[in-house]
C-alpha cells in the first residue's frame, strides 16, 4: 500500500503524530490518520491504540486516505467529522471547491461544471485539489457520496437501489463497490447498525447528526435565528422539546424543510446537533446537509477563536461568559443578500414585516408538515420582475432590491461560494444602493468569512463604549485589528452585549446609514 505524496506534503508528521497520540479532538477534520498495518484510516481522536509512528501516514482529506487504499475505521467513523476550519479562514480555491462538492455540484454538473464555477480548467483544478487535499474532484465527490449513502442506510427505509441513486452513484454496482471499499461492509451490514447508530426518524424524514467542534454556543445561534424569523419561511420555538429552529429549503431538485434542535455543548471535543430534513427528492440530501452545516457554522474552530479573543482585554470577559460563540450562516446566499437589503435603515421588526409581505406576495407556496412553514423565499428572478415602485419600502431601497435580484438572476453576481470573496464584495458595492456595510454583512453571513468587522456599526460602537472604550469608526477598526482572523466572531460578541439575548433594535434618531440589525 502506498500513499500519494501530495496527501501529506503540507502536514508535519511529528506534529500529526503528537496530536494522534494524545487523541486531540481539535484536529478531527483537519487531517486523517492511515494505519498501514491494518489498512484503515481514522480521525486523530480515535480511541484505538496508537500505532507506531512508522505505521502511520497522514492525509489532508478522507478522500485522500481512501484514494491511498485505506478503509474507514468502524469505531471512530472518520468521515463523520466537522470540516477543516482552514477552508473558511483561507477562503482559497480548495475551500470553495469543497463547499461546492459538499453541495452536490459534481453530481449535478460534473467536474466540468465545478471547474467552470471556480474559473479553472478541469485539469488545472484537479492539480490544485490534488496538491492541497491529496485527492481530485472525483475522489472528493466519491467520499461525499459514500457518507451520504451511510446516512441514508442508517436513517431511512429506502430500498438499497434507491439509496444508491439518491447518494449520487451512477449504478448499484458502483454503490456496492464503493461502500465495501470505504467501510469494509456491505450496504446491508451498514443498515443493520442503524438502531444503535442514530435511531429512527419520522416517516419521510432523514435524521442527521451534525458534528460540530465544541464548545458550541447553540442557544446563542438559536436566539439569533429566532430574532430574524420571517413568517412563512421560518419558525423558532422553545418548549419541552428544546430550542428548535425550522425553515423551508429551496433545493436543486425540489423544496424541502429543515428542523434543528439547538443546545449549548460543552468542550473541548466534537459534539453533535440533531437535525431532521424532509425532502421532495432524496437526491437533495447532500445539498441539505451542506446547507445545514453552513447555517450552524459547524466547521468553525471555537478553541482557536476563543484563545485569540479571550486573551484580549476588551473581549476576554465576553468570551469567558459565552465560549464557543458561532456566526450563524445561511442556507441560500441570494436570500441572505436580498433580506439584508430589505433590512437597510429600518428596525428589525419592520424588516421582518416587509419580508413577510414579500414572501406572501412573491414566494412559492409549498405544502409542509411543519406548522408555520408555508412558503419558499422568493427567487431572485421573481423579485427582479417586480416593479420597484410597488414594493412596500422607500423607492431607492426598492430599486436597490430589484437591481440586486437582477444581478443574482442573470448570474453576474454569484453567492454560491464558488467566487472569491473579494470579487463578490466588489460586485456588490458596484450595484446602486449597496454600501460597504451591506457587502460586509453578506460576506459574514453568506460567504462564511470569519474575519470581517463593521467599525461603522452603531451597535458595535455602543458596545465598545459600554465596555469602557468610546471610539469612532476609525478607532473601532484599529481596536479590532488585534482580533484578526476572528473579527466576525468578535462582532457577534459585541452585538450580544448591547441587548442580550437578542440583537438590539436601533432607535430612529440614532439609525446609521445602514441598520446594524438587518436580517
Amino acid at each position: 500500500m502506498s500513499t500519494a505524496p501530495a496527501a501529506t506534503r503540507d502536514l508535519d508528521p511529528e506534529a500529526c503524530y503528537r496530536a494522534a497520540a494524545s487523541r486531540d479532538r481539535r484536529f478531527d477534520g483537519v487531517f486523517w490518520v492511515g494505519v498501514t498495518t491494518t489498512g484503515i484510516y481514522c480521525r486523530p481522536s480515535c480511541p484505538a491504540r496508537t500505532p507506531a509512528p512508522a505505521n502511520m501516514t497522514f492525509h489532508r482529506s478522507a478522500a485522500a486516505a481512501q484514494t491511498a487504499g485505506f478503509r474507514a475505521c468502524k469505531r471512530c467513523l472518520p468521515d463523520a467529522v466537522p470540516g477543516d476550519p482552514e477552508w473558511d479562514l483561507a477562503g482559497d480555491v480548495a475551500g470553495r471547491a469543497m463547499r461546492l462538492i459538499a453541495d452536490g455540484v459534481v453530481d449535478r454538473e460534473g467536474v466540468e461544471g465545478l471547474a467552470d464555477r471556480l474559473g479553472f480548467t478541469p485539469r488545472h483544478l484537479g492539480r490544485l485539489l490534488g496538491d492541497r487535499l491529496g485527492a481530485g474532484p472525483l475522489a472528493l465527490a466519491r467520499a461525499r457520496r459514500a457518507q451520504t449513502a451511510r446516512t441514508l442506510l442508517e436513517t431511512t427505509d429506502l430500498a438499497l437501489a434507491d439509496v444508491a441513486f439518491a447518494a449520487g452513484f451512477a449504478s448499484v454496482r458502483q454503490f456496492n463497490d464503493t461502500v465495501r471499499a470505504v467501510y469494509d461492509a456491505t450496504p446491508g451490514e451498514l443498515r443493520r447498525r442503524r438502531a444503535s447508530a442514530t435511531g429512527a426518524a419520522s416517516p419521510g424524514e432523514v435524521r442527521l447528526r451534525v458534528p460540530v467542534r465544541t464548545p458550541y454556543a447553540g442557544l446563542a445561534v438559536w436566539r439569533f435565528l429566532a430574532a430574524h424569523v420571517v413568517a412563512g419561511v421560518e419558525t423558532a420555538t422553545d418548549g419541552p422539546g428544546g430550542a428548535v429552529y425550522a425553515r423551508t429549503l429551496r433545493l436543486p431538485h425540489g423544496p424541502g424543510t429543515l428542523r434543528v434542535r439547538l443546545a449549548d455543548l460543552p468542550g473541548p471535543g466534537v459534539g453533535h446537533l440533531e437535525a431532521w430534513v424532509r425532502l421532495s427528492d432524496v437526491r437533495d440530501l447532500p445539498a441539505a446537509t451542506a446547507r445545514t452545516r453552513r447555517l450552524l457554522d459547524a466547521d468553525a474552530d471555537p478553541l482557536a477563536a476563543d484563545a485569540t479573543l479571550g486573551a484580549d482585554p476588551v473581549l476576554g470577559p465576553l468570551v469567558a461568559r459565552q465560549p464557543g460563540l458561532r456566526v450563524p450562516g445561511q442556507v441560500d446566499g441570494a436570500e441572505t443578500a436580498l433580506r439584508t437589503v430589505v433590512g437597510q435603515q429600518v428596525s428589525l421588526a419592520g424588516a421582518r414585516t416587509v419580508l413577510g409581505r414579500l414572501v406572501a406576495e412573491h414566494g412559492e407556496e409549498v405544502p409542509t408538515d411543519e406548522p408555520g412553514l408555508t412558503h419558499l423565499f422568493p427567487t431572485p428572478a421573481a423579485l427582479a420582475a417586480v416593479d420597484p415602485e410597488t414594493l412596500p419600502m422607500p423607492r431607492a431601497r426598492g430599486r436597490a432590491l430589484v437591481g440586486l435580484a437582477t444581478a443574482l438572476a442573470d448570474g453576474s453576481l454569484d453567492l454560491d461560494g464558488g467566487t472569491a470573496r473579494g470579487e463578490v464584495r466588489a460586485a456588490l458595492v458596484a450595484l446602486p444602493g449597496i454600501g460597504p456595510w451591506t457587502a460586509d454583512y453578506v460576506a459574514i453571513r453568506a460567504l462564511g468569512d470569519p474575519d470581517v468587522f463593521l467599525p461603522g456599526d452603531l451597535a458595535v460602537r455602543n458596545a465598545l463604549r459600554d465596555l469602557g472604550h468610546p471610539c469612532d469608526a476609525k478607532q473601532a477598526a484599529a481596536i479590532a485589528e488585534a482580533w484578526s482572523p476572528w473579527r466576525s466572531v468578535a462582532l457577534l460578541h459585541l452585538w450580544h452585549t448591547v441587548v442580550d439575548p437578542l440583537f438590539p433594535p436601533v432607535s430612529t434618531s440614532e439609525r446609521p446609514e445602514e441598520d446594524p440589525c438587518g436580517p
